[in-house]
């Protein structure tokens, strides 16, 4: 499987000089499956420079949103596909007791917000919740479950063959508690990452920034690396940047995140951080073990 990342920043885009080499779009990652079929996390506005780099041909598309904060739908407007009447789009989000999904992010793609009206697209669009047990896309099994983030919001594992990658973009585990005392049962997305060969994770805050915004939804690095390491993840790679944290200052937390993940008994080269454009390979190198703290 191959994971290629077209946004990474989280809340609002951060276009500008100072944002070049982790950029500026919203979340938006591309898998592609060993069929050659691509699923798509996200609709951030990372979407629209991925889909001028899909094949003119390709006619059916998948995408799986997390929840609808506008940081993750807002590309879907400007989509190149969703204007083109050969292709098929299925997207999968989280359901509402409130409203359909297609009426949620039909709210978006509607007047005055949008030129155009979801009914008015010409693609093939469907629109569905996401199954509350696993499923199947180009050969892949994927499961989806609700994580901590304010608003119906998923997690998602796709496993294909012997690659699993595991997405939670928006995500807030601790709570402000210690997430190493804490019972496996009592974290959100424990079983969903267990043991991912790559865990895609909330990495909004340092530890510092952190207090004040408890309940935002969001993961100080602290407890981004905690969890990584008591759900056993073979590689993470930390997303969702702050709009505010230029290049030089991922940087630095990626420096720290590596170190203080050698402190847990890891290996740094485990921890990465998400950048536009960047490709990870999953599946085909064994990943060397994970950190793990003791339960």
């Amino acid at each position: 499987m191959r994971v290629r990342v077209w946004g990474a920043r989280g809340s609002v885009p951060a276009p500008g000089p100072e944002m070049n080499r982790y950029g500026g779009n919203t979340s938006c990652v591309e898998l592609t499956l060993a069929s050659g079929e691509t699923l798509i996390l996200d609709a951030g506005t990372g979407i629209r420079t991925l889909g001028f780099s899909l094949p003119p041909d390709l006619a059916r598309i998948n995408i799986l949103l997390t929840h609808l904060h506008l940081d993750h739908i807002q590309g879907l407007m400007f989509f190149p596909p969703c204007f083109r009447t050969e292709s098929i789009i299925r997207i999968f989000g989280p359901s509402s007791p409130e409203a359909s999904l297609e009426a949620r992010i039909a709210r978006y793609i509607s007047a005055p917000l949008s030129p155009v009206e979801v009914r008015e697209l010409p693609c093939d669009v469907s629109f569905l919740d996401a199954p509350a047990t696993e499923w199947e896309i180009g050969g892949c099994t994927i499961r989806a479950e609700a994580v901590t983030h304010r608003g119906p919001t998923l997690g998602y594992r796709i496993t294909d063959r012997d690659a699993t990658v595991c997405y939670i973009p928006d995500h807030e585990p601790g709570l402000g508690t210690d997430l190493a005392e804490l019972g496996s049962e009592w974290i959100s997305g424990f079983d969903l990452a267990r043991e991912a060969d790559l865990l895609i994770h909330d990495c909004q805050y340092t530890d510092e920034e952190y207090p004040g915004h408890e309940g935002w939804g969001h993961s100080p690095v602290n407890d981004t690396l905690t969890f990584a390491s008591r759900v056993g993840a073979r590689r993470t790679l930390l997303f969702h940047h702050d709009p505010l944290h230029t290049d030089g200052f991922l940087d630095d937390l990626h420096r720290t995140a590596r170190r203080r993940w050698g402190e847990l008994g890891g290996d740094p080269e485990q921890i990465a951080i998400a950048a536009e454009r960047a490709e990870i390979a999953i599946g085909a190198v064994p990943a060397s073990a994970p950190a793990r703290l003791a339960v």
